[in-house]
């Protein structure tokens, strides 16, 4: 996969040709809703030739496996597909194997160091005897190298049957799905949740589902709900015992706290609350983590970071869900969602204190639109990446990229004549957060949220990382 920045006068044709591929396996990838009309500085995703291909509407897999010379199960196996017969047009999908002709001279070990892999898997991909000689023409399969093991959160918010469609499309990239939300009670109880649709969706994709638990209450995060919670035995026994009972009964395989605005006096309670969480969730082999504000130094004064113990979390719980992200929120200036260069200080202070494998970085799926000059207590709208770069065409203006943050961002007219500022997500800037993840060795990545359409970002994530499956 290829990541291409269109440049002034460039036609879909010419890019196509450039690349050696098909104009409907680009518009199908990047879900291009009308293919002459090209935005400068826009990203487009170029499936490789002959080792990718984009499922066009009828296909099979047994079709593409075939015209790929694999078996079936190869190929599913090789994209994480559960079940070969639910496949969807625009998904991409990697040959497990590509060719190699055998030049004189060349041997199997010298060919097996070139590509990355052992000898023996070559042996045992082309069924080669011992001794394992080779001959000038002959066509070797080479297995593709093996890709980074990574795990990957999805918060959904569409947790009826509007989210089934999305699940069952994008679970061959999750290994977690976090259907948002359960929000606790001042007794300790639950509130209740119609999650059941994404939840069978989920095991049908291999994903394991986490309940996500919170104190959000009439549109916003409660500091006194948190606190009526964690400062009572009572009110904690209740909230286990209602979390057990809904786990077991719907198939969850562990639980995502999202306690946000905690009081900082109300830090070590909630350590010990974890504790206590952790006591009777693990013996039933039950996963339990947590969301934790972007915190860049242990001491970072607020009421979103206080009550947030990095080091605590990072030894009482199996991962943690950093939301490195929200730098541009809504209700304040325009800036970047997920700034690069922020993250990466949220990230140098917390592998000093959590282990870099029970860390999931946060990575926003949306883009925001402010009104300019901003004014204060305004709020910008909320985009999605497909959504700006249709603003961005429809307003003829350029995309441009700023290096520091790694993020695009543009600004338009409107029809009224007031001015807008536009940042969001594409393909380079997923790069540069995949690179993130990979040079800082972390767990994974956990999205916010699924149900933006951000086609680029998938086939950007499957071409970095093997994604585990539970």
């Amino acid at each position: 996969m290829r990541i291409h920045v269109v440049q002034s006068g460039e036609t879909l044709w010419q890019i196509a040709q450039n690349y050696g591929t098909a104009i409907s396996q680009i518009v199908l990838l990047n879900e291009l809703e009308n293919p002459d009309l090209l935005v400068v500085g826009q990203t487009l995703v170029i499936p490789e030739p002959g080792s990718e291909y984009v499922i066009q509407p009828g296909d099979t897999l047994w079709q593409i496996a075939q015209m790929f010379g694999v078996s079936v199960q190869e190929l599913a196996a090789a994209n994480n597909i559960a079940d070969p017969s639910l496949i969807y047009a625009g998904q991409l999908l990697q040959n497990p194997y590509f060719t190699h002709t055998v030049s004189a001279g060349e041997y199997i070990w010298l060919i097996a160091q070139w590509y990355g892999v052992s000898p023996e898997q070559i042996i045992a991909a082309n069924n080669i005897e011992p001794p394992g000689l080779i001959f000038p023409g002959q066509q070797l399969r080479i297995p593709a190298p093996v890709k980074p093991l990574t795990e990957v959160n999805g918060y959904i918010t569409r947790v009826d049957a509007q989210g089934v469609p999305e699940v069952m499309r994008l679970g061959k990239y999750l290994t977690y799905l976090s259907p948002f939300m359960y929000s606790i009670t001042e007794d300790g109880s639950l509130t209740t949740l119609p999650e059941q649709p994404v939840l069978e969706a989920a095991r049908a994709n291999n994903i394991a589902p986490l309940l996500v638990v919170t104190n959000f209450t009439q549109n916003e995060f409660n500091s006194d709900l948190a606190a009526s919670v964690l400062r009572s035995t009572e009110a904690q026994e209740q909230l286990i015992n209602d979390l057990l009972e809904i786990m077991r009964a719907k198939g969850y395989a562990g639980v995502n706290f999202d306690f946000e605005y905690v009081y900082p006096e109300d830090r070590e309670n909630y350590n010990q609350f974890l504790r206590l969480v952790v006591a009777r969730l693990r013996p039933e082999g039950f996963l339990v983590s947590t969301a934790l504000a972007p915190k860049e130094t242990a001491d970072q004064v607020g009421l979103l970071y206080e009550a947030h113990d990095y080091a605590a979390h990072g030894e009482i719980v199996d991962f943690v869900v950093l939301m490195t992200y929200e730098w541009g929120w809504a209700g304040g200036e325009p800036w970047a969602i997920a700034p690069i260069n922020k993250v990466r200080d949220v990230l140098d202070y917390a592998v000093t204190v959590i282990p870099r494998d029970k860390i999931l970085m946060g990575v926003p799926l949306y883009g925001r639109d402010w009104e300019i000059p901003w004014v204060e207590g305004t709020f910008a709208s909320t985009v999605s990446p497909k959504e700006a770069v249709q603003l961005a065409a429809a307003n003829g203006v350029s995309i441009q990229y700023n290096e520091t943050y790694q993020s695009p961002f543009f600004r338009y007219s409107d029809e009224s004549g007031q001015e807008h500022e536009v940042w969001f997500e594409d393909a380079r800037s997923m790069q540069a957060k995949y690179d993130t993840v990979k040079e800082y060795g972390l767990r994974g990545v956990s999205y916010w949220a699924l149900g933006t359409p951000f086609p680029q970002n998938w086939p950007v994530l499957q071409d970095n990382f093997t994604i585990r499956k539970y």
